[in-house]
This record gives C-alpha cells, sequence and structure tokens, in this order.
C-alpha cells in the first residue's frame, strides 16, 4: 500500500506544558503505519525538539512538499498558535484556549473527512478550569461537541474494559447508575464493538455495583432491582451479556479470553486492572461518537517534559489502533 492511500490521523499535542509535544517530537523518529499531522504550535514542537536533542524537520499542512532534508524525522503540522510561549512543567491559563481550539479543529476534520481518526494527548483538566472553561475530560467534550451518547473504553493487557460512569466522585456513581443510562451504553459498546471491531457477536461481561455483586441484595439491591431486569431485557433483544459479576473476580486470566468487553460502573473498578497489566502501551477509545477518536492512557506528567524521559508508547498504540479502526470503518464503507 502506498503512502497516499494510508489512512491521516490528526494527533493534537495536548497540553503545551506537559510532555504531549515531547511525545509528538518521539513518534517524528520512528515508523508509523499511517500518515499523521499534528495540531499545535509549530514553535512549541520546535523548541522541544530542541530540548531533547532530536532532529525535527517541519513541514507546514496542507502542503505537497516533500521534506527539505531526505532521511531527516519530519512531521506534518497544522499550526494553531498558543496565546504565550510555552515552559515545560509549567501551567499557564491563557494556553486553554487553544489546547481546546485543536480539539475543536480535529473534530471538524474528521467530520468532513479531512481525516480518518483524531488521536488526542494528554490535556490538564485543572488548568483549563482555571480558565475558566468547564471542562471534565476528553470525552465528556466530544460528546458534547458531536451531540453524541458516549462511551469510555481502554484497551491494553488483553482487554477492552468500558465505563457505565467516567469522572464522577465515587460518592455520586449509584446515583448514575440507571437502567436507562446503562441500557444506552450497553448499546453504545456491543453496536461499537461490531461496527468499529468487527466483532460479529460480541460478549460483553458486566460488573455488579456492589462487593460480591451485592451478595444477593445483602450487599446492596442494585443489581437485583436495575442490573439483572436490564440485562435480561437486553439479553431478549440479541445482546450476549455476562452478569452481573463479582469484579473482585471477574479479571481472573482463565475467564478473560471468554469475553470481548467488560463493562465496569466506574472508572476505578475497571482501569487499576487494565493499566497494572498494560500502562504505557495502553489505548483510551471513545466509543459512540459518529467520528474514530482514540488517546494515550496517561496525563501531562508536567514534571518529565522536556527531560527526554517520556515514553511514546502508548500514543503509538494510540495512533495504531487509530489506523486499524479507519481501515475497518474503510472496509465497511466499501466492502
Amino acid at each position: 500500500m502506498g503512502i497516499h492511500s494510508l489512512p491521516t490521523l490528526a494527533i493534537t499535542a495536548g497540553e503545551p506544558a506537559g510532555i504531549g509535544p515531547d511525545l509528538c517530537v518521539h513518534i517524528a523518529q520512528l515508523p508509523l503505519p499511517c500518515n499523521v499531522v499534528v495540531i499545535v504550535d509549530r514553535q512549541l514542537l520546535r523548541e522541544r525538539a530542541l530540548l531533547l536533542h532530536l532532529p525535527l524537520e517541519i513541514t507546514d499542512y496542507p502542503t505537497q512538499a516533500e521534506p527539505r532534508h531526505s532521511g531527516c524525522p519530519s512531521l506534518q503540522v497544522l499550526h494553531m498558535p498558543l496565546n504565550q510561549n510555552a515552559i515545560p512543567g509549567k501551567l499557564l491559563p491563557s494556553n486553554a484556549r487553544p489546547v481546546l481550539n485543536t480539539l475543536d479543529r480535529a473534530i471538524e476534520g474528521c467530520v468532513n473527512g479531512e481525516f480518518g481518526a483524531m488521536v488526542t494527548g494528554p490535556v490538564h483538566k485543572g488548568v483549563i478550569n482555571d480558565a475558566g472553561i468547564p471542562f471534565t475530560g476528553h470525552t465528556e467534550y466530544l460528546a458534547q461537541r458531536t451531540d453524541s451518547h458516549v462511551v469510555m473504553m481502554l484497551v491494553g493487557g488483553g482487554m477492552r474494559v468500558a465505563l457505565a460512569t467516567t469522572h464522577l466522585p465515587l460518592k455520586d456513581v449509584p446515583a448514575a447508575i440507571t437502567g436507562a443510562a446503562l441500557e444506552r451504553k450497553l448499546s453504545v459498546i456491543h453496536d461499537d464493538l461490531i461496527r468499529r471491531f468487527a466483532i460479529s457477536r460480541p460478549r460483553i461481561a458486566v460488573a455488579g455495583l456492589n462487593p460480591h455483586a451485592g451478595e444477593s441484595g445483602h450487599l446492596g439491591r442494585e443489581e437485583i432491582e436495575i442490573l439483572i431486569p436490564l440485562l435480561e431485557r437486553l439479553r431478549a433483544r440479541g445482546m450476549d451479556l455476562i452478569g452481573p459479576l463479582p469484579a473482585d473476580t471477574l479479571f481472573n486470566p482463565s475467564k478473560l479470553k471468554e469475553y470481548d468487553c467488560i463493562f465496569a460502573m466506574y472508572h476505578d473498578q475497571g482501569l487499576p486492572v487494565l493499566k497494572h497489566a498494560s500502562f504505557g502501551t495502553a489505548v483510551n477509545v471513545t466509543l459512540g461518537l459518529p467520528i474514530i477518536r482514540t488517546s494515550v492512557d496517561h496525563g501531562t506528567a508536567l514534571e518529565l517534559a522536556g527531560t527526554g524521559q517520556a515514553d511514546p508508547g502508548s500514543l503509538v498504540a494510540a495512533i495504531e489502533m487509530a489506523a486499524a479502526l479507519a481501515g475497518n470503518q474503510h472496509e465497511l464503507v466499501n466492502g
């Protein structure tokens, strides 16, 4: 397959004071399964490459020009200027809006078919909120921008783990576990495992909310009153659902191979196990969007920015998965 027939992915570098720009410089040094366009302030990448002592040639996007220095690592960059020069490790609220502008441009490009998928570097939720912009996370922002019902799923360590609730305080989780919300999310997971991951009949394991999945109601009644009736109803519609299962035994290696996906009730029920098995190479995938979006599995790591110690493994994995999902979509549309 020639380079011009490969999918073109948009990459957002994320928080300019964090390791996102470092990772973008690193991937320029590596072979990738697709074409990439990094949406970022070009001067930020130049400065970070100098700090990392890594060669980098920047080609402005859109252009058909070949890099001037054959063999020099290069990136296509869609320039989105910062409001203030970034300093590694120093958060600046003045740059919060430019960070969100890169997301908006990537979304626009994916919706109109300019890009086959978007891959997001880590942002810093705190500094965006400090700038006076309410922001819960990438997943919620993308849902709002595309008017979609979405599900956060991480892939790694031989697992796919999707979440019923994402960035909620633990005290607010039980109220969010409703039949309507879970039905919508399970429908999204089921449909996207078929549509995006080409799994013809997905088998989904569903965790209980309470210890021991409620212990027949003695440790909570959400399983009896919400989960069991819902799963029975969805099975009648043809979904292959197992559970509700106790979360403390759900991730047994001998059982994992029987599931295509695990549906956890809250963030820290499902993700610690997956990240223990695959931190640094796991991928965050947003299901339910009209576009393909993947992301790294880690944060901004401000203390590592500009030091050369950031590992690009998760970004590479996110690019590889986005390219594969874009390929699946191409085959679905044309096949």
